[in-house]
C-alpha cells in the first residue's frame, strides 16, 4: 500500500506554485559533479520536447480545432472513448515496481511526472490518495508512473533516485518523501546528498546499492524510455495522465478523473 495515504500532514506554506515547480527563490545550491555528468540527457529531453511542442503546433495549424495531446483537454468527453494507440503505453508489467493496483484492472492510469513540478506536488499530495482509496483499492484502476524529468539535472537526479528506490521495492515510499512539501526548484533537495536523504527517509534498505544504482546506465536508460514514451505519447507539460488511452484534463480537480475513470471503467467491463 502506498506511504502517500499515510503522509505527514502537509505543510501550509501560503505560496501559489508556478507551472512547473516554480522559480528559484535564491540561495540554491549548484549540481554536484555528479548531476554534471547526466545534464546531457536532460538537455537531449529538452530538445525532443521542444520539436514536440513545435510538431504539436503544426498539427494544430493544420487540422480543424482538433483535441491536443499532452494538456489534456477536453476532447468533448471523448466521443470513442480513448486512442487504442496510446492504450497500448500501459504495460500491465507484474513486476513493475513503479505501479500499484491489479495488474488485470479494467483501467490503467499511466501517470507522467516530474518531481520539480509543483503541480505533480499538489497531485501526490492530495489526489493520488483519493485515486488509491477510491480507485485503486477497489480493484478498478492500475497506476503506472512514468518519469518524465524536463526541468533540468535536479529533475533527471529524482528520476534516477526513483528509479533506484524502485529496485528495492520502495518507490511510493521515494515518491512520498519526494512530494511531501512544497519547495523551490533547483533548490539542492534532489542533488545527490538530497536524494540519498530522501531514500533514507523512504526506508531504502540498502543505500550503497542505491548510490550504484543511482548513477548506473541502467537507470540512464530506465529514465530515457519513459521520456521518449512520454513524447511518444503527445505529452508536453507535466503531470500529465492516460486512462487507457484518453488523457485527464485536468491534474488537480478530482471530478476530471472521476469522469475519464469512470468512463474507462464502463468502456472497458461492458
Amino acid at each position: 500500500m502506498p506511504v502517500s495515504r499515510t503522509r505527514k500532514p502537509q505543510k501550509k506554506s501560503g505560496r501559489t506554485p508556478q507551472r512547473g515547480g516554480g522559480r528559484p527563490s535564491g540561495g540554491g545550491r549548484a549540481p554536484t559533479r555528479s548531476a554534471d555528468r547526466r545534464r546531457p540527457w536532460a538537455v537531449v529531453i529538452a530538445v525532443l520536447l521542444v520539436c514536440a511542442l513545435g510538431a504539436g503546433v503544426l498539427a494544430a495549424l493544420g487540422s480543424a480545432g482538433g483535441g491536443g495531446g499532452g494538456g489534456g483537454g477536453d476532447d468533448a468527453s471523448q466521443e470513442e472513448f480513448g486512442d487504442p494507440a496510446l492504450a497500448d503505453v500501459a504495460h500491465r508489467d507484474p513486476d513493475d515496481p513503479l505501479a500499484v493496483g491489479d495488474v488485470d484492472a479494467p483501467v490503467v492510469l499511466v501517470e507522467f511526472l516530474d518531481f520539480q513540478c509543483a503541480y505533480c506536488g499538489i497531485h501526490a499530495r492530495e489526489t493520488h490518495p483519493w485515486l488509491v482509496d477510491e480507485y485503486v483499492d477497489t480493484g478498478k484502476v492500475r497506476i503506472e508512473f512514468r518519469n518524465f524529468p524536463i526541468y533540468g539535472p535536479e529533475s533527471d537526479t529524482a528520476a534516477r533516485a526513483a528509479w533506484a528506490a524502485g529496485r528495492q521495492d520502495r518507490f511510493w515510499e521515494f515518491y512520498s518523501a519526494a512530494m511531501d512539501e512544497e519547495f523551490d526548484m533547483d533548490s539542492g533537495r534532489f542533488s545527490d546528498e538530497g536524494v540519498l536523504a530522501l531514500a533514507e527517509e523512504a526506508g531504502v534498505p540498502d543505500l550503497d546499492a542505491f548510490r550504484r544504482d543511482l548513477d548506473s546506465t541502467a537507470a540512464g536508460e530506465a529514465v530515457g524510455r519513459d521520456a521518449e514514451e512520454a513524447l511518444s505519447a503527445g505529452v508536453t507539460q507535466v503531470p500529465a495522465f492516460l486512462a487507457n488511452g484518453a488523457f485527464v484534463g485536468s491534474a488537480q480537480d478530482q471530478d476530471a478523473f472521476r469522469d475519464v475513470l469512470d468512463e474507462a471503467y464502463e468502456a472497458a467491463t461492458d
